[in-house]
Formats: C-alpha cells, structure tokens, sequence
C-alpha cells in the first residue's frame, strides 16, 4: 500500500492546483480518462471554438440585412473538427509527461474509496494524508424505451462526429441543447428541439426564456411540452415518439443528441464508501472552505457544486489550494455571484436573481428593460430582438440580478458581475462612469440611467 502526503483525484481544475508550493509533498494525481477535465476536453472550449464557426457562417448568412450580399460554401467540417481537436489532443500527453517529469506519481485507471482515505486503483490501494477530490461530472442519459438499442450523441461525442448530419433530434431545452443546436443549424442541420417544459433555457429569466424560445423557433422546430416516450431505429437513422398538448407526434433524424443535464461522478468515486456525505443529487457535501465530513478530504468543481461552471470550480480550486498549504489560515468562498453565458445564437448572460425568483421568493425589486435597438451601435447591427434587463433593490440600490440576450452578452455583462460583487449602487456604476460611445455598452448605460 502506497502512503502519499496528498491525492488528487481529478485533472480539469483539480490539476489546476498544483503549483511549486506543493513540491515539498509526495503527491499522486488519479485520473483515468485525460488531462483537463470535461472543460478542455469535451465542454466549454471545444464547443466554443465551433460555436465561434457557426457564429461566422451565421454571420455571412445575415449580412444581407447591412447591405452586404454574401453566400456560403458548403461548410468543411473536418477542418472544423480538426482544427479544434488539434488544439486540445496533445494538451494530455503534455501534461500528464509534466506531472511524472516533476515528481507526481499518476494513475490512470478508475479509483473508488474502500474506507475513508483508502482508494483502491486498479490492484492497488493507496492512502494520503490529504485527498482533494475533483472528480466532475458527466451526461445525463434518460431512461427512455428504446434508447439503448440506438446510436445516440451526447456532449461527450458529438463534436467528434465524422459528418454533419443532414437532421438532428435534440432532446432537452437547456444550455447545451441551445449550444448544439446553433452548431449544427449553421452548418445546414434540420434541427428538432423536444423540450419538457413550456420554454426553452427555462433556468434563465423568463422574458430572456420567452425571447430565446421565440428566436429559436425561428431556426429550427421546436417542440415544447413535449415529453419523449419511446426511441427506434428507422430507415435514416432514428425515430423518436414524443408526446405534445395537440397529440403525438413521430420525429425523424439522422442522429439523436440526448442533453438533459449532467450529474455528479461521487457515484463512481464510490465516495459514501469513504465516509463523504452526499447530497440529495449526489454532490459531495462540503463547508465554505470546501472540507468534506472526511478530516483531510477537499472537494471541488462539479463533484460539489450545482452550477457547474469551469469559472466556479477554478475559484474553488485557488480558494482549497490555499487552505491545504495553510491550514490555519483557513479562507472560504466569499463571492456568492455565479455568472454564467450561453454561447448559443442570440448569446446569453446572466447573474443573480431572476424576475421570477424575486417574484417568488417576495423580494422586492426594481426593474429596467432596454432595447440594443435604442443605442447607436445596436443601428448599426440593425438588431431589433436582443435587451439588457437590471433588477435592483429600491431600498440600498445595489443590483440584484442582470440578464442580457445578443451580441456580446457575455463580455457586456462583465460590469454589472463587478458591481454585484463590490456592492456598488445602480446610481454610482450608471451616473459617475463613462461608457464609450457609441459602443454596445450604452444599452447597459441607459438600463442603469432608466432605474
């Protein structure tokens, strides 16, 4: 039995960690799939590196409305393909030759706890003083009639298909289904959306829900209060049965893409057997400073948390590297906002409260809507659908929450994130700065100006 200071179960913001700080340590990192965790290898940067593909295709599509008349070749998907992937293959090898190179022991085959602190890999057990566990999550597959006697996408493959399909079931309504789905209907796919519930990206406020609904709708079918209830195979691919308010209905694609959510890897950690507590989804239970109900055992990333964001995981991962270096300077995560995008078409971004959250949890609040089409450069891009929408306290002023869908949502909403977590009021961040003109930003100006 190997005995090791510290083990790191995990390599996407659970590699991360490990700086010269930690050299003094004998250290081991377990992870039996690739270096860099679903973010790099199957999530967020592959996907926008297509999406920054489909936006360009889209792009050309749309110029006519500037007076620019274009057209669009057939599409080259394996360069598109390859390029992403030639980018993000070799990071592995990389790293994984670096962790050995410097000292770290590194197994690649599955671990799961046997006792608390004891992991068994492979034939071996092993031990440490210290284990951070950072071992994500991964697609949801429903349980649906049929669905395991047909070939099916999820996240995990579908960016590695050889061809783009001619059409394309997509089951599920949330980030990833809306991501995908732009992808793909850029690149020529008949896209079919069957989505549970009224809307699409039902997370999101509901006028910015109601809007992407509308928008989508435009681009691709879109069933919605639509509940799957069988899958087969057909002569083209696959026939997927579903359910709607006006009947049933027969949806037939070249390929299916299954989307409905991700769920935590504890179950593959195996982690009740090493004494962590769990929540009711299956998310390790930890305290603000991330330490589990294990003395020495650290958790981090989606393994813990339900926003599942790489943005999140890698705050956590500074905040547990500093705790396990100086244990007695322990320091917890003290930034509650989790911003979030939706690299989809309109792009989406959001933080703190929605309209109906307030609503329902009786917060009181103000609320201020405003159009790009009200700002000189939303002219310019001749836009008439995308809005920055602020909620603020009437009382001390202070934002609580923001949701924009367009152009540029993501980097527009940046400082409103700031202003949320420094506390500044609408009255501050809306009159004493100056926002460029004629720059996208003044949607955001004249939303904080109108509360």
């Amino acid at each position: 039995m190997q005995h090791y200071d510290l083990v790191v179960l995990g390599t996407g913001s659970g590699n991360m960690l490990l700086n010269d700080e930690f050299a003094h340590l004998r250290t081991a990192i377990v992870e039996p799939d690739r270096f860099g965790g679903t973010c790099l290898n199957r999530g967020c940067i592959p996907s926008k590196m297509f999406v920054v593909a489909a936006d360009a295709v889209e792009g050309a599509r749309a110029a006519a409305r500037l007076g620019v008349n274009t057209t669009v070749e057939p599409i080259d998907w394996k360069a598109i393909r390859d390029r992403v992937f030639h980018h993000i293959d070799p990071l592995h090898d990389s790293a994984l030759n670096y962790r050995r190179e410097n000292g770290i022991d590194v197994y690649t085959e599955e671990g799961r706890f046997v006792a608390p602190r004891v992991l068994q890999v492979g034939t071996e057990q092993i031990t440490a003083d210290t284990f951070i566990v950072a071992v994500g999550s991964r697609p949801v597959v429903l349980d649906i009639p049929g669905l395991d006697t047909v070939p099916y996408h999820t996240s995990d493959t579908i960016m590695r298909i050889d061809d783009v399909p001619a059409s394309m079931a997509v089951i599920g309504g949330g980030f990833i289904a809306a991501e995908f789905s732009h992808v793909f209907g850029a690149f020529g796919t008949d896209i079919t959306i069957v989505q549970r519930g009224p809307r699409l990206l039902m997370a999101e406020d509901e006028q910015v829900s109601a809007r992407f609904t509308e928008l989508a709708s435009q681009r691709h079918r879109v069933l919605v209060d639509a509940a799957v209830t069988s899958v087969e195979r057909d002569a083209d691919g696959v026939a997927v049965t579903v359910t709607c308010p006006d009947g049933d209905h027969v949806v037939r694609a070249a390929t299916l893409l299954v989307c409905v959510g991700r769920r935590p890897n504890s179950d593959r950690l195996d982690a009740a057997a090493g004494g962590l507590e769990l929540d009711e989804h299956g998310h390790i239970v930890t305290d603000s400073a991330y330490r589990t109900s294990v003395p020495g055992v650290w958790a981090l990333g989606d393994v813990v948390n339900h926003f599942q964001l790489k943005h999140m995981a890698n705050a956590e991962s500074r905040l547990v590297q500093h705790n396990v270096l100086h244990p007695q300077d322990v320091r917890t995560l003290t930034n509650k906002v989790a911003p979030h995008a939706v690299f989809t078409s309109p792009q989406i971004a959001s933080v703190g409260l929605t309209e109906q959250e307030a609503r329902r949890r009786k917060i009181e609040y103000l609320v201020s809507v405003r159009d790009y089409a009200e700002t000189a450069y939303g002219w310019a891009l001749e836009d008439t659908t995308s809005f920055v929408k602020v909620l603020a306290n009437p009382l001390d002023r202070t934002i609580l929450g923001a949701h924009i869908i367009g152009p540029q949502a993501a980097t527009l909403i940046q400082p409103l994130i700031q202003a949320m977590t420094l506390g500044l009021t609408v009255d501050r961040i809306g009159r004493d700065v100056l926002y460029i003109h004629p720059a996208l930003t003044e949607a955001v100006e004249q939303a904080l100006l109108d509360l």
